[in-house]
């Protein structure tokens, strides 16, 4: 089972990494503003191509190796979660190590190639776009909040029936692995640090939604729908995440209080259905974000082209632009939302909560 789990995983992940350079925003290429008329040049195609087989040959030796050695030679369920973990994060590193190679050499291309040296520049805003802008409300994220809270008075109304050890951590099959000492900072801990994630949800919503909506001068249809659709479906899937991870938190804190309150099956399943509805749910937005802007209808581009804006972006990954107020503004390398680091905001929306999960977890 843990085989089939992390193989699963590796395999969902390896193929978002391998399609990564074809479902970003068309005219970002390995984290490079390249003009519209130019996002299908040969060098620029080619490059792709060879990231994503490089990507994928690396991938089906890994994993073909991992499950060799797995049916091979029978290790222990920990040395199994260990090898598939090292796995997956050697893939992560192999595809950030191959980006910054084709990025350096999209940047020599673009350079060598002068793209855009005699064209305007130009920024549009579309005040309409706001009107069409179909992502949740922030108090809908404030219901997992409220089930949170009761579930914090519940625990302390209950307190006496707490075991004298408190789960700390659970394995992928549902049963506690780790403990600590009953007390009764630690009897709701893990509701503390659900309800800091929950609240961090909320404040990423709020500021996301409050960020602009940046169009392309060139291909102002398709990057609208690009936009609209990102930010719809980023609001709907951090809604699900929310939910299932309220689900989980609540279920195993109820089985703290009320051991026999479920069967051995439910608890085996509990993780697992967390686990493949997220993957899948993710497999599905950076799906439905990647092909929003594939067409463009009645565009044109000539003698103008978007504003070129590389200059605010570290290696393509980092955006840092002090006179942008957005806090969020889309990836250029993956499919969803990055901080802005020249707004301080975005340091405590996310370093906050992490330093709070991190001490209840001390605690």
């Amino acid at each position: 089972m843990t085989l089939a789990i992390f193989l699963v995983i590796a395999v969902i992940l390896a193929g978002i990494q391998t399609a990564v350079p074809f479902i970003v925003k068309r005219t970002v290429i390995f984290g490079v503003t390249v003009p519209e008329k130019h996002i299908k040049d040969e060098k620029l195609s080619s490059y792709k191509k060879k990231y994503a087989l490089l990507v994928s040959l690396l991938s089906i030796i890994a994993l073909a190796s991992y499950v060799s050695w797995v049916l091979g030679s029978s290790p222990s369920e920990g040395q199994t979660v260990l090898i598939g973990t090292i796995i997956q994060f050697a893939i992560i590193l192999f595809s950030f190590t191959l980006y910054f190679y084709f990025h350096g050499k999209t940047l020599q291309v673009k350079k060598e190639m002068k793209w855009g040296e005699n064209t305007t520049q130009v920024q549009i805003a579309d005040l309409s776009a706001r009107a069409k802008d179909e992502m949740l409300p922030w108090y809908i994220f404030l219901l997992p909040m409220v089930i949170t809270v009761g579930l914090i008075g519940y625990t302390i109304a209950q307190y006496n029936l707490l075991p004298n050890q408190i789960p700390t951590h659970w394995g992928i099959n549902g049963e506690a692995d780790a403990f600590t000492d009953k007390t009764p900072v630690s009897a709701i801990s893990s509701l503390l640090m659900l309800l800091v994630m929950q609240a961090m949800f909320l404040t990423i919503i709020i500021s996301t939604k409050k960020s602009g909506i940046k169009l392309s001068a060139t291909a102002t249809n398709a990057s609208r729908a690009r936009q609209l659709t990102l930010r719809k479906y980023t609001s709907w899937l951090m809604f699900l995440t929310t939910i299932l991870l309220t689900g989980m938190f609540s279920f195993f804190q109820l089985r703290t209080i009320h051991p026999d309150i479920v069967d051995g099956t439910i608890v085996k399943a509990v993780p697992l259905i967390f686990l493949f509805v997220t993957l899948g749910a993710t497999i599905a937005f950076a799906i439905k974000v990647g092909r929003s802007d594939k067409i463009s209808i009645g565009e044109t581009n000539t003698g103008i082209r978007d504003y070129d804006d590389d200059v605010h972006w570290v290696g393509g990954l980092f955006y840092v632009n002090r006179q942008d107020p957005s806090i969020f503004v889309e990836k250029r390398f993956g499919v969803g939302w990055t901080i802005n680091f020249g707004n301080p905001i975005g340091y405590f929306i996310i370093l906050i909560p992490l330093a709070l999960i991190i001490l209840f977890s001390i605690l």
